[in-house]
């Protein structure tokens, strides 16, 4: 697949919960190896699309094509674990961890993706379970080198600061190994020094893994230092698709953010 290639597209999507559409009609399509800011109005919709790609949710209307070298494929409604085994993952708005577990072992789980021995050589104890163990920790370990976490790896998640809890979670969702990656809100509740050092890092991981990334962000900085392409939500709606200076001077995204009168 070439950079220029569609790896996904979003044919007209609708997300309607009783009376409630959430998401109306949206179409978009996300290029191998870009970054993509996804902003709006609290309320806009921003993470139903994300639980839409990621099979939280099944959109009542619309499609979503996977492109996997040669052929697409139709995602939408798939379980969020087959979406997973498919190349997309994601971090959440709410960090979700394994409190009780270590930093370590948060990203070992998920690593069971790519393991290639049975519940036979587990139980059993086979070489074959331990050498793949011993890959898997490994593999984690340098992960968590990567994300600066290292030294943290024998402490239990819930003892993190909040900037390396964030991390960890990004850390986690490398380990599924995907070729797109979905970032919700990353830097939320961060200070100044710790989203620049988000910044790098997300340019970093998406060199090094050759990455699609889909970014939710509300700091505005932040996303149009980082992002080629914006799209705008509002209720539900895309108002808004483009560079960052074509979304800075859009009429229409300042009357979303800051009123008509504006």
């Amino acid at each position: 697949m070439t950079e220029n290639q569609n790896i996904l597209e979003a044919n007209s999507l609708t997300m309607s919960f009783g009376g409630l559409t959430a998401v109306a009609n949206l179409s978009f399509c996300l290029r191998k190896g870009e970054l993509v800011g996804l902003i709006g109005p609290n309320g806009a919709g921003k993470t139903t699309v994300f639980n839409m790609l990621t099979g939280v949710y099944a959109p009542t209307e619309g499609s979503i094509l996977l492109n996997q070298g040669d052929k697409k494929q139709a995602i939408s409604g798939l379980p969020p674990y087959k979406i997973t085994q498919k190349g997309i993952a994601r971090t959440f708005q709410n960090i979700r961890l394994f409190n009780k577990l270590s930093v370590l072992d948060n990203v070992r789980i998920a690593f069971h993706f790519s393991r290639s021995y049975s519940m036979f050589h587990s139980f059993f104890l086979t070489p074959l379970f331990w050498r793949e163990e011993k890959k898997i920790t490994a593999d984690a370990t340098e992960l968590l080198a990567l994300l600066r976490l290292e030294e943290r790896k024998n402490d239990l998640a819930k003892n993190l600061s909040y900037g390396e809890m964030r991390r960890l979670e990004i850390a986690r969702a490398l380990a599924t190994h995907p070729q797109i990656l979905l970032l919700d809100e990353p830097a939320a509740g961060m200070n100044p020094q710790e989203t620049e050092e988000l910044s790098e890092l997300i340019n970093l991981i998406r060199e090094k893994f050759s990455l699609t990334i889909l970014l939710i962000e509300h700091d505005m900085s932040l996303v149009m230092k980082l992002c080629e392409k914006i799209m705008v939500l509002d209720y539900g709606m895309m108002i808004a698709s483009g560079t960052p200076e074509e979304i800075c001077h859009s009429k229409r995204v300042i009357e979303a953010y800051l009123g008509e009168e504006v």
